[in-house]
């Protein structure tokens, strides 16, 4: 919608740009849904793989008071609920999508995917 500061565009400009949006959501909607259930994507594939998403590995979690929590300084330890042999959980916008093992790759730490979740788990994304 090009409009100039101060101007107000025309009704008819607005409500196509408002129609070429809903459009472009459509398309992106209706490609995660192919994607997810296995059928070849639409066109809009391209828009769809732009779309960032947040992508969080857990290597576990702990309950604390806060009286504990207040305590924590340098060189504190926090034990995690989860063992040391038990694959990470990889989060894609806090949904879970796969397992894997910790594993270092030139000095930063990587998971490498041991398996993925459950497909209907995945198809929750979209």
């Amino acid at each position: 919608m090009n409009t100039e500061a101060g101007t107000t565009p025309p009704a008819d400009q607005v409500a196509q740009d408002g129609s070429e949006a809903m459009d472009t959501a459509q398309q992106m909607v209706q490609t995660a849904q192919d994607v997810a259930s296995g059928r070849e994507p639409g066109p809009g594939l391209d828009r769809l793989m732009k779309v960032s998403l947040v992508v969080t590995a857990e290597l576990g979690r702990s309950r604390m008071k806060i009286a504990d929590i207040v305590n924590l300084g340098s060189g504190s330890v926090v034990e995690l609920q989860k063992l040391a042999s038990e694959p990470v959980d990889v989060m894609v916008n806090g949904t879970l999508f796969a397992r894997g093992e910790v594993v270092v790759v030139e000095d930063h730490f990587a998971v490498k995917l041991t398996e993925l979740a459950d497909r209907t788990k995945i198809e929750d994304l979209t």
